[in-house]
C-alpha cells in the first residue's frame, strides 16, 4: 500500500525570518511523489519556509515535521542527520570551486558517513549518470557552464537517496533554454525516482509550463491554490 504519510508537515506554524514573522499559520503537508512549488514575490517569505524545512531558522510556534523529525524540538545534534535525509538545490550552485566534480561529491559522501571507496565510485558514477553529466567527474567547476554546474549541485542532492529534494530558485540564475532543461531533470527525477520536490521560484513560466501543487506566499500567508484559482500574476514577476 502506498504509503501516504507526508514527509513534511506544518499545522499552524509561524515562519520567522530572523526575529520577524514572515507567515502566520502555515498549513503545508508534502507527500511522496509530490512536486510543490511556493511561489511569491521577493520577501514573501518564501526561502524561510525552506529555512524551516532544513532546520536552519527555528519553528516556536505551531507544528512542523520534516523526514521523520519535529521541527520544534528537534535537537541541535540531529539536524545534520535529518539533513542526510533530504537533498537541497541552491540558485548559486555552492560547489567547491578548489575541487573537481567528483571531489566535491566524495566530500558529501564523507561527511555523510560513507566508508567504502568502491562504494562511493559508484554512487558518484550513478549520481552523474542520471544528471547527464558522467564525462564531467574530472572538470573544475570553473570549467563548467551555469547549467553544468546546476546539474552537479542536482547530483549532489541525489548522493544519499534522499526522501525529498528542496530546491530554492534553482533555475534563477540562468537562461531560459538552459533552466528548461533543468526543469526536464527535475521533473524526470520526480516522476522515475517517486522523489518529492519542493521547489522555491519567482518564474510563472516554470510552474505553468510544469505543472504541480502551488503554495503561494502573500500577505503574510501561504496558501495552496486550487486548480480553478487564478494566480495573481504579480505574484510572479
Amino acid at each position: 500500500m502506498e504509503d501516504r504519510n507526508p514527509i513534511i508537515s506544518f499545522k499552524g506554524a509561524d515562519i520567522i525570518n530572523g526575529e520577524a514573522t514572515v507567515i502566520y499559520g502555515l498549513d503545508m503537508d508534502v507527500y511522496p511523489g509530490d512536486f510543490v512549488y511556493i511561489v511569491g514575490k521577493v520577501g514573501t517569505g518564501k526561502t524561510s519556509i525552506i529555512r524551516t524545512i532544513i532546520a536552519e531558522n527555528p519553528l516556536h510556534k505551531g507544528s512542523g515535521s520534516s523526514c521523520g523529525y519535529d521541527l520544534v524540538d528537534i535537537r541541535e545534534k540531529d539536524i545534520p542527520f535529518l539533513r542526510r535525509k533530504m537533498g537541497v538545490v541552491f540558485q548559486d550552485f555552492q560547489l567547491l570551486m578548489d575541487r573537481s566534480v567528483e571531489e566535491n561529491l566524495l566530500f558529501v559522501l564523507r561527511a555523510t558517513g560513507w566508508k567504502s571507496e568502491a562504494e562511493m565510485q559508484s554512487r558518484i558514477k550513478t549520481v552523474l549518470e542520471a544528471v547527464g553529466m558522467e564525462r564531467k567527474a574530472h572538470k573544475m567547476p570553473h570549467q563548467l557552464s551555469g547549467g553544468e554546474q546546476q546539474r552537479i549541485a542536482i547530483a549532489r542532492s541525489l548522493l544519499n537517496d534522499p526522501q525529498v529534494i528542496i530546491a530554492d530558485e534553482p533555475t534563477g540564475n540562468l537562461d531560459n533554454e538552459t533552466a528548461d532543461g533543468i526543469m526536464k531533470l527535475l521533473t524526470g527525477i520526480n516522476r522515475e525516482k517517486g522523489t518529492a520536490i519542493v521547489m522555491v521560484t519567482h518564474n510563472r513560466q516554470i510552474f505553468e509550463k510544469y505543472p504541480g501543487r502551488v503554495m503561494v506566499c502573500r500577505d503574510e500567508t501561504c496558501i495552496e491554490q486550487k486548480e480553478e484559482d487564478v494566480i495573481d500574476l504579480e505574484l510572479t514577476i
